[in-house]
């Protein structure tokens, strides 16, 4: 039997029982889920490059838009690496209406100081200053972006936790908002489609989004997403999946 076969057949058998403890697990975090979020909120989602958020965020912006959250975005390069620049900030504007996001609600930032350049370091204040300008400008009261690890260990997108982490660490974010990162996993569970699911649902935290059929089409209608993890951030401190999992870390620990 080729591999094929072998993994059909570990998909047949597997499902019923994921099946089953993701109907277990949505419903036990439905209740902290909402405590977490709330709905109508006000959220910034966080990126390094345009595409960042199909690739990584989609599963995420889509439950919040399911949760009447209004998204802002914003954008800390244009993407230029090859020269595509003007391209790239376009593609970011019609992927962002495919998730929700009005174009009012898109910064892009084209600048010197923050080239989409892997083997640049961006600077943590200053990434750490506009941030913190944003998100007092836009009366922000979720960020979410990258973890330590950037999913990809790109320096752009480690630049942006670093700079979370900071403000964080340094108490200046507004009073009662929370932070939430992109957890990165192996190159293993990024590949193995569904059968990542029961990994996905018990390291779950505190957020849960299934996308529904139409949502997983939504989110394949542009660059397709990846399967995104969240994790809440103390204050010391290519392929599509249909979920994502968020896990929120108490104030007084350290983030990881």
């Amino acid at each position: 039997m080729g591999a094929v076969g072998v993994l059909c057949l570990a998909v047949a058998i597997l499902a019923p029982g994921i099946f089953w403890v993701w109907r277990f697990l949505e419903r036990m975090k439905n209740q902290v889920q909402a405590g977490l979020l709330g709905r109508g909120s006000r959220t910034l989602l966080v990126i390094a490059h345009p595409d960042d958020e199909a690739m990584f965020f989609a599963p995420t912006l889509l439950g919040l838009a399911r949760l009447r959250h209004q998204v802002f975005l914003l954008c800390f390069s244009a993407g230029n690496y090859y020269n595509q620049g003007e391209i790239r900030k376009k593609e970011l504007l019609q992927s962002c209406d495919v998730l929700g996001i009005p174009p009012t609600n898109v910064m892009i930032i084209d600048s010197r100081d923050f080239p989409d350049d892997p083997a640049v370091q961006w600077d943590t204040a200053h990434v750490a200053s506009v941030l913190l300008q944003h998100i007092e400008a836009n009366d922000i009261h979720l960020v979410v972006t990258f973890d330590a690890g950037g999913v990809s260990g790109h320096r752009n997108h480690v630049a942006l936790y670093a700079a979370v982490r900071t403000l964080r660490s340094e108490g200046k974010f507004p009073e009662g908002s929370t932070v939430l990162t992109l957890q990165s996993v192996n190159v293993l569970r990024k590949y193995i489609s569904l059968l990542d699911l029961p990994f996905s649902l018990l390291h779950a935290g505190d957020v849960l989004f299934v996308l529904t059929s139409k949502e997983v089409a939504q989110a394949k209608s542009e660059q397709g997403c990846l399967s995104t993890g969240c994790q809440r951030l103390g204050r010391d401190g290519d392929h599509t999946e249909p979920q994502s999992t968020c896990t929120a870390v108490p104030p007084y620990l350290q983030g990881r």
